[in-house]
């Protein structure tokens, strides 16, 4: 990624407060973050099929409805376009076996919801820079102590 450039993140969350946290850990971060945001899978894919530049990075909630997060990972694995975006389910779902298939899927982080504003900004912040830096390599989960 290129200085000054703009670092682009897409969300798909239905939960308008969890819409809302997450914005307001976001724009803490930094400046230099633009967060678009969808109610739904469905919308997530509309933009991401229409829209020439792509994000950076895409957080998917699990449970929405039209189309959930599992159903919208295996979308953008299958486009070839947007097979190489990494995305990181945020849920409030805490089940291994789940998480195992889900990055099996190709889910590229599982970020767990975190309890408190500040956790979720340290760990909002150490995800986009571990994409930044291009060093995101295999998957992760992030599950921090509150």
């Amino acid at each position: 990624m290129k200085a000054n450039e703009t670092f682009c993140i897409y969300m798909a969350e239905d939960d308008m407060d969890d819409q809302q946290i997450f914005k307001d850990a976001i724009s803490s971060i930094d400046k230099d973050l633009k967060l678009t945001i969808f109610s739904d899978g469905v919308a997530l894919l509309e933009a991401l099929n229409n829209k020439k530049h792509k994000p950076n990075v895409i957080f998917l909630d699990l449970y929405m409805p039209k189309m959930n997060g599992e159903e919208t990972l295996l979308k953008i694995r299958q486009n070839s376009i947007l097979d190489r975006i990494p995305v990181v389910i945020f849920s409030n779902e805490y089940n291994i076996d789940h998480i195992s298939d889900l990055f099996e899927y190709g889910a590229n982080r599982y970020l767990h919801k975190p309890n408190s504003f500040q956790t979720l900004t340290t760990a909002l912040n150490r995800t986009i820079e571990s994409i930044k830096n291009n060093t995101l390599g295999g998957t992760a989960i992030i599950k921090y102590a509150e």
